[in-house]
């Protein structure tokens, strides 16, 4: 069984139902409001663990109910949590989505207990890193700490994923040196190389840039357009999966924590992993919220 472990955020996920966005200063009714288990470092490793990985997470709660209500999704589905601490000051983080009639939404985050993640509280991971197969991290949490797991994890032969959402400019050199696998969608490849994606050729502009910045591997996601990949000096196209849209808040996460259970070692079977990937984003897009819109492998059939 793969083994993975996550390295990120933990937010408890208010969705607001509305028509559309409202205009500055616009007052708007809701249609419906609802609460969901979120924020991208667990909506990644719920998803790595409902693909069938041994999945270990590293994250910071703080002490109140949003934190109960977390726990308590994790140990559903089997997530091994020795590495989630509890911060007596910072409240558990939480994310505010708009979501529009036509499926689209926009994020607002507290990042709270999220932001007290230390490069000690990494350190004492370590054997959970040491022992995985992957190591998967995002930008909802502190990039000392991110650097840290990296470094343990490419001392011990740790395949690393690095997932630059929320978009970030000047990412460190370091951790790009550090990143086998970068997985950005068309604005956060932008944000991080100022090419924007316009047909394949600026993809390759892309890829280069990154090559250029040290980073080995690239897959960028492009929502309902597919996704591209440049791995082991190939590259190639896959397609998305046409479904109706209800929601895309967790789709991204979903690909990544799919991606990575399926990936080989060697990267071998990258296309078929992106496949299956773009298969379970297809699936939580169907439905409203983050980690409950999320399948499990037993519902991916290709």
């Amino acid at each position: 069984m793969k083994k993975i472990v996550v390295l990120g955020s933990i937010n408890v996920d208010t969705i607001l139902n509305i028509a559309r966005l409202p205009l500055p200063g616009e007052t708007m009714a809701m249609h419906d409001r609802s609460i969901a288990g979120g924020g991208k470092g667990s909506n990644q490793a719920i998803a790595a663990v409902r693909a069938g990985a041994e999945t270990s997470f590293i994250s910071k709660i703080g002490k109140d109910h949003a934190a109960d209500f977390m726990i308590d999704v994790f140990k559903h589905d089997g997530l091994n949590i020795d590495h989630v601490t509890m911060d007596d000051e910072a409240g558990t983080g939480k994310a505010y989505i708009l979501l529009d009639d036509n499926g689209q939404n926009s994020i607002l985050v507290y990042g709270g207990a999220n932001q007290t993640i230390t490069v000690e509280d990494v350190k004492n991971a370590s054997d959970a890193i040491v022992d995985a197969d992957c190591l998967i991290t995002e930008f909802e949490t502190p990039l000392d700490a991110t650097i840290e797991a990296f470094r343990i994890a490419k001392k011990n032969n740790v395949l690393t994923i690095l997932n630059p959402a929320p978009a970030k400019t000047n990412i460190p050199e370091e951790l790009l040196n550090l990143t086998d696998i970068i997985t950005p969608n068309e604005t956060e490849a932008e944000a991080i190389t100022g090419i924007k994606y316009t047909d394949k050729s600026s993809l390759i502009k892309i890829t280069n840039k990154l090559h250029e910045f040290g980073v080995k591997h690239v897959i960028i996601t492009l929502g309902g357009k597919g996704s591209f990949y440049y791995v082991n000096d190939e590259s190639g196209f896959v397609e998305a999966y046409k479904v109706s849209t209800v929601d895309t808040t967790g789709a991204g996460d979903t690909f990544i924590g799919y991606l990575a259970a399926k990936l080989d070692s060697n990267l071998g079977n990258v296309e078929e992993a992106m496949k299956y990937a773009s298969k379970a984003s297809s699936i939580t897009v169907q439905t409203k919220g983050a980690q409950n819109s999320i399948p499990y492998a037993k519902n991916i059939k290709i």
